[in-house]
């Protein structure tokens, strides 16, 4: 494939199940006859360029799905690879098997990365074909759910709406219209409660059955090993949310405490979050076209490299950034590893959320595009908690161009974003403390799941309260986040991450030079490290350390004038 290839020009096909263990029992039978380290190498590096092939395709298709959800021959590629994928995986856990335990592991070891063999020794603990049939159920209901929120058709202020476009409404500047549209999209998924409650429990029982299939007590350190946690485990994780609770979350009440004076509000509410002020949340001055010609403009002048990144980007159609009927809701940025290309895909509200999901998703797509050349796919992306660095920064480091999507509401949406930055904290680890609770208590009703949820809410989000929405109210308004459902404990990842771009935002403001510098290093060293390792090598602080999270609080009051 050329490099001019757009991405309408990208074909792939669907690998049949025959061939695939064909070309497996081959392989296999090869290595078993594989006398040397070499013999050994080139067949780790010839498996390495099937998963890539494997991956693109399988990308394609799960792009396509969720920017035609309607579309029955997108669902049915969709659902064609999801079937497949635990074939692929039985295969990959054979052949990772006999690399593992292989004589000349340390000279393949020495020369592919003590990372690599951290990720495969993961990697191995979470997936044998006992679960195979189970994990296409997952697949399939996490494809159900996907398609429910997309398929929504939401009535609000004289037109129909999806989640994505609503979402333009959060930010109004009139009380009125930001409830009004918080309680079209309560009332929505209110009606769907039932198919919430019973996808989100089949996907609960189905993860607990699978873990305990595998020799596991439940879910918990089966999703950890599933999000490669490498270098720390659920203590870790836990003494972090302890963090937030007694540093974040007192800054946090009185950012919101100021909001709610600031807006002359008396019964402050969940509707109100999401503004600062009487003017609403800034909006960008443009239109779509418009502001990718800024986004031209902002990333030549970050420097050649991030230039040509985007110029590329755009000419090869490799951005969907615009909401749609039948669109998947959220944003993402996908790997398309044969052509050396990452994929963005995002859905514009007209609000500052473009700016911020823009800048975030263009994070990942340029570390994923510097570190297209390292020697083995698993490097192509750092693990997840790693990986949300580089968007999360990128949306800091670009604070200097903000004028040129903003105008005149650029310092406005400077303060806002830092003040959302530390806001999201309590919010992220409640996510993460219900996942916890929820998988060690796999039984629990639907009812009982919306209990817990109040009740870390209460911890986390104390100021919090609900009006006219009253399936939110219930303890249900996290059947609204994606990742709960489909991507268990990616989430947590954010908040880690997060603290790790404020400290480069911090650093930014000292030597703006030196802090795009460490970004550069961080994007082009990929997966090759581990989280902590990756940090160490660019001199920021493991936000498990004790007093990480107490300096970020102290540089955001300043920041904010608290």
């Amino acid at each position: 494939m050329t490099s001019s290839s757009t991405f309408s020009d990208l074909t792939y096909d669907r690998p049949q199940v025959d061939h695939l263990d064909r070309v497996h029992a081959d392989r296999m039978a090869r290595w078993t006859q594989a006398k040397t380290p070499q013999d050994q190498m080139n067949l780790i590096r010839e498996w390495d360029q099937a998963q890539i092939q494997y991956e693109t395709s399988s990308s394609l298709a799960a792009i396509h799905y969720r920017q035609s959800t309607d579309k029955p021959q997108a669902r049915n590629a969709q659902e064609y690879f999801d079937n497949l994928h635990p074939t692929v995986l039985g295969h990959n856990v054979v052949f990772l098997r006999g690399v593992m335990s292989s004589a000349h592991r340390d000279t393949l070891q020495a020369e592919l990365g003590d990372q690599l063999f951290a990720l495969w020794d993961s990697f191995l603990g979470t997936f044998d074909p006992v679960i195979a049939d189970a994990k296409r159920k997952e697949s399939a209901l996490d494809n159900d759910y996907s398609a429910l929120l997309a398929g929504l058709k939401i009535p609000f202020q004289g037109d129909i709406h999806n989640l994505s476009t609503l979402r333009g409404f959060y930010g109004h500047a009139d009380r009125a219209i930001r409830a009004g549209a918080q309680q079209a999209a309560s009332a929505a998924l209110g009606e769907h409660q039932a198919q919430l409650d019973t996808i989100y429990d089949d996907m609960v029982r189905l993860r607990h059955g699978m873990a305990t299939d595998l020799g596991y007590d439940n879910f918990i350190p089966l999703g950890y090993r599933q999000m490669e946690r490498i270098g720390y485990g659920p203590e870790d994780v836990a003494n972090y949310r302890a963090q937030v609770r007694d540093e974040v979350v007192p800054l946090a009440q009185r950012i919101y405490a100021r909001r709610a004076a600031t807006l002359g509000l008396n019964d402050y509410c969940f509707h109100d979050e999401s503004v600062r002020d009487l003017k609403g949340v800034p909006c960008p001055a443009g239109d779509h076209d418009w502001m990718l010609n800024r986004a031209t403009q902002m990333f030549d002048e970050l420097g050649p490299d991030f230039g040509a990144f985007f110029e590329m980007m755009r000419s090869r159609q490799m951005l969907d950034l615009q909401a749609r009927t039948g669109k998947a809701g959220g944003g993402f940025c996908s790997g398309l590893p044969a052509h050396e290309v990452p994929f963005i895909f995002a859905n514009f509200d007209g609000t500052q959320n473009d700016v911020n999901v823009f800048t975030h998703e263009c994070g990942h797509a340029f570390q994923n595009y510097q570190s297209r050349t390292q020697p083995m796919r698993e490097y192509f992306w750092p693990t997840t908690e790693a990986a949300e660095i580089h968007s999360m920064s990128l949306e800091f480091l670009t604070h200097p161009f903000m004028e040129l999507f903003f105008e005149d509401d650029a310092e406005r949406f400077r303060v806002g974003h830092i003040e959302a930055g530390l806001l999201f904290l309590p919010y992220g680890v409640a996510v993460d403390e219900f996942q916890h609770r929820i998988y060690a208590e796999p039984d629990a009703t639907p009812d009982r799941r919306a209990e817990i949820w109040r009740e870390v809410e209460q911890i986390y989000l104390p100021h919090r309260k609900y009006q006219g929405t009253p399936y939110y109210a219930s303890g249900r308004v996290w059947q609204r986040q994606r990742h709960i459902y489909g991507m268990p404990f990616y989430y947590i990842d954010y908040c880690l991450a997060g603290t790790c771009a404020m400290q480069m935002w911090r650093a930014a403001q000292e030597d703006r030079a030196d802090a795009l510098a460490r970004y550069r290093t961080l994007c082009s060293l990929g997966g090759s490290k581990s989280f902590p390792d990756l940090l160490a090598t660019v001199g920021l602080k493991n936000p498990f350390s004790e007093g990480c999270l107490s300096e970020i609080c102290t540089t955001v009051e300043k920041a904010v004038g608290l």
